[in-house]
């Protein structure tokens, strides 16, 4: 539909961005010095001159909804005949008005479809404008013609070599072309007399084809200049007529049969749904672009609040919470990862218990974590069950109130246990998220993934903890009170995200959920696109059935409708809706480049992503993160960004399905490293 109502609504300048002194060269002489009508169909080489005190009155480039009934009606109040030289862009847009100037009794002529300079264009183009226009014409009024005028001509002397060729084709095409004897100028716009002036015949008595303007600008002039000059040369003794009557023809249109009557109303039909599916888009555009921008607003403005809070928080905090923790790691497979990760744990500056549930692995998962000998690790053996099971089976066994829980993937820094279970100091606080890191980061598609969690994910968390509806607590770092995971009804298989259901749970059963940024830790991302979009495509789709089984949140009382009412819209439109009509700015792009303006385009463009660059180095800044990294967002948002909207798109429509997917499970690599932390001055 883009492609459709590109090409058929792509502007064009006027007849007098071409027209002006061309020699007549390669011209026949009885050609360049005959008349305005010029035939050369059936081997005929004939010009037909404007007999005296006869006037031809023509207008180029309509049917324009605005201006070309106002020319009709004061046509019609005269009985004046005109002749109305169309385009077929025009003509598909506007064929209500094709039809009523055909039924006043007007002379209809080609204009082309798209208003091209025909010299410049190869033989199958010039076919295609022609087949085009005529398509529109049995569309819009049944009909057909054979009289045409070629863009950017004047008079026959102003013809040269290359224009005679493409009139010699024409004519061997069936069209009689009609050029001019006079023309008024009217795109100029100097004023209704001067046009009126213009189009009085230079030698009194002398007969002329004149050029007018129905169509591209303000032709208000046009219509009050007909007003003037049509009694004053009636006046005069001339005769108005058409150029049929010049040739002494009854007509140069035909009905058309119809199969092709019927072949033009499907493809005026197909402009028609496409000009207003292309409107359409443009509102949605308007929305989704308002909604980007005040996301990114929001994000810099409540994640700078939020990292103020945070610090005053670390100035002001009393009583630091020093209780031991249990540590809980769900392992499945994960022989390639359960070392790195236990002995980040071993050297945590916090207390811990450490317990590894391994959930049916087949390789030697369990054998290594036991193999290490570390102090306070207990390894449960258990039937595969799935990861929400598994959690459930390691809280039952925890010794201490405060559990922290990870994948087996994931990698603590020394502090990150012991910052990430400071806000429990507050006895309203069931469950606080960690900052997760991309901890494989030296490919592309790593790189990418850091710019997206650092930018998307942890600003979006700082935005959601200020709001007190963080939707979730990520399984890679987060952190729960045994008591608040009861009174939610502890991890849940109804989902495939179960760290977002037991988040929302947890606000349902009343409980606070805080965001710890300084809380960090390096988890392994997928290092392929196919792992990414099975990853993404889970993530996607667990989130929208977490969020259907907790709708009835909206209608709750106390903080379990705060979260309702305003943590699942937010999740809802920043997460589901936009991103799904986001693509909708790509295809506008591409849709300018081809169509509109390539350079304000690219502007747009740039300005887009300058506000996600922007959004970015705070996020970075905020994070201690070098920037280095950021290289890569310019190509993250051509390519990157696509995939994500097609796992999201591919999402919903599993969720319309009602498909239930199965786990799927990420190949491991064990290339996780722990960076250098970064610096704690900011927040």
């Amino acid at each position: 539909m883009l492609l459709v109502e590109g090409y058929t609504t792509r502007g064009f300048a006027g007849d007098q961005e071409g027209r002006g002194g061309r020699p007549a060269t390669g011209v026949p002489r009885r050609i360049a010095d005959g008349g305005p009508i010029v035939d050369t169909t059936h081997d005929h080489l004939r010009t037909y001159r404007t007999p005296d005190k006869t006037v031809v009155l023509t207008f180029d480039d309509g049917p324009d909804p605005t201006w070309t009934p106002r020319i009709r009606s004061v046509l019609d109040h005269h009985r004046t005949p005109g002749t109305f030289f169309v385009t077929g862009q025009q003509t598909s847009r506007h064929p209500g008005v094709l039809r009523s100037v055909v039924r006043s009794g007007h002379e209809i002529g080609v204009h082309t479809f798209s208003h091209r300079d025909l010299t410049t264009q190869s033989a199958s183009a010039v076919d295609r404008e022609l087949a085009l226009t005529q398509l529109a014409l049995a569309g819009a009024a049944g009909i057909n013609t054979s009289l045409m005028r070629m863009p950017y001509s004047s008079t026959p002397s102003a013809l040269d070599a290359r224009a005679w060729s493409v009139a010699q084709r024409l004519g061997e095409k069936g069209y009689v072309l009609a050029f001019i004897d006079q023309d008024t100028n009217d795109w100029r716009r100097p004023g209704a007399r001067a046009i009126a002036d213009a189009a009085t015949p230079s030698a009194p008595g002398r007969g002329a084809v004149l050029l007018l303007h129905d169509a591209g600008g303000d032709r208000s002039q046009t219509v009050e200049a007909l007003k003037t000059l049509i009694p004053r040369l009636k006046a005069q003794g001339y005769r108005f007529t058409t150029l049929a009557d010049l040739v002494g023809t009854d007509s140069f249109t035909s009905p058309v049969d119809t199969a092709d009557r019927w072949s033009g109303r499907i493809f005026v039909a197909a402009v028609a749904v496409s000009g207003a599916a292309v409107s359409a888009v443009g509102v949605l555009l308007l929305v989704v672009g308002s909604l980007v921008l005040a996301r990114c607003v929001l994000l810099l403005v409540l994640a700078r609040h939020h990292a103020r809070r945070q610090r005053r928080s670390h100035s002001g905090r009393r009583g630091p919470v020093t209780q031991p923790v249990s540590v809980v790691i769900p392992a499945c497979n994960e022989e390639l990862c359960i070392a790195k990760t236990l002995r980040s744990l071993a050297a945590s500056d916090h207390p811990v218990e450490i317990i590894v549930v391994d959930d049916g692995s087949r390789d030697g998962t369990a054998g290594i974590a036991q193999s290490l000998a570390l102090a306070n690790v207990t390894v449960i053996r258990r039937p595969n069950g799935g990861k929400p099971s598994a959690l459930n089976t390691g809280l039952l066994r925890a010794s201490h109130d405060l559990v922290v829980m990870l994948d087996a993937d994931t990698v603590f820094a020394p502090s990150t246990v012991g910052r990430l279970v400071q806000p429990f100091a507050d006895p309203r606080v069931g469950a606080v998220a960690g900052n997760a890191k991309v901890g494989n980061r030296r490919r592309l598609l790593g790189r990418w993934q850091h710019i997206e969690y650092v930018m998307g994910f942890n600003l979006d968390r700082r935005m959601y903890d200020l709001l007190r509806c963080l939707p979730t607590v990520p399984g890679a770092v987060g952190a729960f009170r045994a008591e608040a995971l009861r009174d939610a009804g502890m991890m849940s298989a109804d989902t495939l995200a179960e760290d977002t259901d037991i988040t929302m749970a947890l606000h349902r059963a009343g409980w606070e959920v805080r965001y710890a940024p300084d809380a960090l830790a390096w988890t392994e991302a997928p290092s392929s696109l196919r792992e990414l979009w099975r990853q993404r495509y889970r993530w996607s789709y667990g989130t929208m059935q977490a969020t259907w089984k907790h709708r009835h949140a909206l209608l709750e009382r106390g903080h379990a409708g705060h979260f309702g009412r305003l943590g699942l819209p937010l999740l809802a439109v920043f997460q589901i809706f936009t991103p799904l009509l986001a693509p909708l700015i790509d295809l506008l792009a591409l849709y300018g480049l081809v169509f509109g303006n390539p350079r304000t385009t690219v502007l747009a463009w740039s300005g887009v992503l300058a506000v996600q660059a922007v959004c970015a180095v705070y996020a970075f800044h905020l994070d201690g993160e070098r920037l280095r990294h950021l290289w890569a967002l310019p190509l993250q948002q051509v390519v990157y960004r696509q995939v994500m909207y097609l796992v999201l798109t591919q999402a919903c429509l599993t969720a319309i399905n009602g498909y239930r997917l199965p786990w799927q499970r990420l190949k491991r690599s064990g290339d996780v490293m722990l960076p250098p932390q970064p610096s704690t001055r900011r927040t």
